[in-house]
C-alpha cells in the first residue's frame, strides 16, 4: 500500500533531556526539526511513496536511539517527543498496526474497513494535521461487556480508530524511554517478553522453594490514579504536549449504553497504550522490591497479574503483609478472596493459565514443579471448541470449519507447548474427536449412519491437526468407537 506521508530527510535521534516547559519544536542533538515535515507535506500532499520495510526502518531507528540515549541517563526527562509522534513513518506504522489488529468500532462506528474504503492515505493525511494544530481531541470509550470463561462479565473499552491509531504512535515513541527502567521480572506487554518466558520462570523458581502468594489486585485498570501515573510518567517525559495526549485519554471519559461517563481514575481495558500505562505504575512496585526485599522472596508480574515465590509459609506471609501494604501507597489493594498464600507440597496455583502444582518425578521420586493447562483453560478451549460445532452451524463448509479449529489448536498448541501438557492436549484431541463425530454424524440426517472407519478415513484427508501432534487421535477414536 502507498504511504502518502514523506518520510523526514533526516532521522530524529534520541532525544534531548530538558526542564519542563521546553520548546517542543527544538531540534536534537545533531538533527533537523521535524517540523521541516510538514512543508515537504504541503508541497508533495499524499503523492510521496515508500517502501514498507524502509518505513518500518526509519521508525525503529528511532526507537533504537531512543533507547540508547535512555540507556545512557536512566534519570533523563524527554521533550521533543510530539514532533515524533506526528512524524508520517510513525504515524503509518502505528496505523499499520492498529489496522493488523482489526478490533470493533468506537463511539463513532467508523471500522477499519471503513478506513480503508475511505482511503488510509487521506485519513491520515488529516489526522496528522489536527495533531500538528492542536485540534486533536480524543473521543469517550465505548465501555462493553464480554463474557468471561467463568459466565461472568467483564468490561472492556473500545477506543475509536483514530484514537487508536495516535495511542499506538505515541507507545511506538516512548515506550524505548521506559524499557530501559523496566525489570527483568516484568514480562506483561513488552518487546521480546512474553508469558511463555514468565511461565518457565516461575517453574524454575519452583525447584528450590514451596511457597507462593497467588495475588491478584483488585479492579487494577479501573484503579489507577491518575495523578500518581502522570507523576510516573513526568519522571521521563517533560514534553508538556505529550502529557497533556495522555491525560486526555485518562479522563476522555466512556460512554455506556449511550450515556456518557466522566472517569476520574483508572485506565481502559482495551486501549493500545493501557499495558505500557499500567506496566509504568506497577514498575514502581518491581523496584521496591527488588530494592528491599529479594530475601523475602522472588516476584514476577505479568501486567497486573503476579506471584512472589518464597522458601517458606513465614516468608509468604510476610511478602503478602509486604505487597498489601506498599499497593495502599498506589491507592490499590489485593483482592481479599483471590489473594491467597498456597503451599506446593499441598495444593497449586493457577497463573497465566497453567496450573502449577509440585509432585514425585517419575524418575527421581522427589517432588518436582509440574505447569499444565488449568482448568479454567481447557474449559475456555472446550467452549470453543463446541462453538465451532454446534448443531446451528451443521450448513457450515468443511473446509471453512477445519480450518477455524484448526487456527485454534495451532495457537492453543503453541502457548501450553512448554509445559506438561501432554495429557490435556491428548484429552483435548478425543474432545475435537467427540465433538466431529456427533457433528457430521447430524449433518448426515437421521437417515444416514457415519461408520468409525468412514469418519477416520474422513479425517486424514480432512487436514486437521493436532492439540498433540505426535499423538494416534483417529486410531485411538476408532479403537474407542470399536
Amino acid at each position: 500500500m502507498r504511504n502518502p506521508l514523506p518520510v523526514p530527510s533526516q532521522e530524529v535521534g534520541g532525544g534531548d533531556s530538558t526542564d519542563e516547559g521546553a520548546d517542543n519544536t527544538t531540534a536534537p542533538e545533531g538533527s533537523s526539526p521535524a517540523s521541516t515535515v510538514s512543508s515537504e507535506e504541503g508541497s508533495d500532499g499524499a503523492c510521496s511513496l515508500m517502501s514498507q520495510q524502509h518505513r518500518q526502518d526509519k521508525s525503529r531507528e528511532l526507537q533504537r536511539g531512543l533507547y540508547r540515549a535512555a540507556k545512557r541517563s536512566r534519570n533523563r526527562r524527554f521533550h521533543a517527543l510530539y514532533d515524533r509522534i506526528v512524524r508520517p513513518d510513525i504515524l503509518w506504522r502505528a496505523w499499520e498496526e492498529v489496522r493488523a489488529n482489526r478490533g470493533a468500532p468506537g463511539v463513532d462506528g467508523l471500522s477499519i474497513e471503513d478506513v480503508e474504503t475511505l482511503g488510509p492515505e487521506t485519513y491520515l493525511v488529516e489526522l496528522a494535521a489536527d495533531l500538528k494544530a492542536g485540534r486533536y481531541r480524543p473521543s469517550p470509550v465505548l465501555r462493553v461487556q464480554i463474557p468471561k470463561p467463568d459466565g461472568r462479565m467483564r468490561p472492556l473499552g473500545i477506543p475509536t480508530v483514530r484514537d487508536r491509531v495516535v495511542q499506538q504512535a505515541a507507545k511506538i515513541v516512548i515506550e524505548p524511554i521506559f524499557e530501559t527502567n523496566f525489570l527483568p521480572c516484568s514480562y506483561g506487554y513488552r518487546p521480546k517478553r512474553s508469558a511463555g518466558q514468565a511461565v518457565l520462570a516461575v517453574k524454575e523458581a519452583l525447584v528450590c522453594n514451596w511457597w507462593v502468594v497467588d495475588a491478584d489486585i483488585e479492579g487494577f485498570f479501573d484503579s489507577v490514579d491518575h495523578e500518581i501515573l502522570m507523576s510516573l510518567v513526568r519522571r521521563r517525559v517533560s514534553d508538556r504536549r505529550v502529557l497533556k495526549l495522555i491525560d486526555q485519554w485518562l479522563r476522555s471519559g466512556v460512554e455506556i449504553e449511550g450515556r456518557r461517563q466522566a472517569t476520574v481514575c483508572g485506565v481502559p481495558q482495551g486501549g493500545v497504550i493501557s499495558p505500557l500505562l499500567a506496566n509504568i505504575y506497577l514498575h514502581t512496585l518491581d523496584r521496591w522490591w527488588q530494592d528491599r526485599h529479594t530475601g523475602v522472596g522472588r516476584l514476577h508480574r505479568y501486567c497486573d497479574d503476579f506471584v512472589v515465590i518464597c522458601k517458606s509459609r513465614k516468608a509468604a506471609e510476610q511478602a503478602q503483609g509486604l505487597v498489601a501494604g506498599f499497593l495502599e501507597r498506589l491507592k490499590l489493594s489485593l483482592h481479599p478472596d483471590k489473594t491467597h498464600v498456597v503451599g506446593m507440597d499441598r495444593g497449586g496455583f493457577d497463573f497465566l493459565g497453567f496450573h502449577f502444582h509440585k509432585l514425585p518425578s517419575r524418575r527421581t521420586g522427589r517432588l518436582v514443579p509440574y505447569a499444565w493447562p488449568s482448568r479454567k483453560a481447557m474449559a475456555a478451549v472446550r467452549a470453543k471448541i463446541r462453538e465451532q460445532t454446534e448443531r446451528t452451524r451443521l450448513r457450515v463448509d468443511l473446509g471453512e470449519l477445519v480450518e477455524t479449529l484448526n487456527q485454534l489448536i495451532r495457537g492453543w498448541r503453541a502457548y501450553f507447548s512448554i509445559g506438561n501438557s501432554t495429557k490435556r492436549l491428548a484429552d483435548l484431541d478425543r474432545y475435537v474427536w467427540f465433538r466431529l463425530w456427533r457433528f457430521l454424524s447430524k449433518r448426515q440426517g437421521p437417515r444416514g449412519r457415519l461408520r468409525p472407519e468412514d469418519f477416520a478415513q474422513w479425517e486424514r484427508r480432512s487436514g486437521l491437526t493436532y492439540f498433540y501432534p505426535t499423538g494416534r487421535r483417529g486410531h485411538q477414536a476408532l479403537h474407542a468407537a470399536g
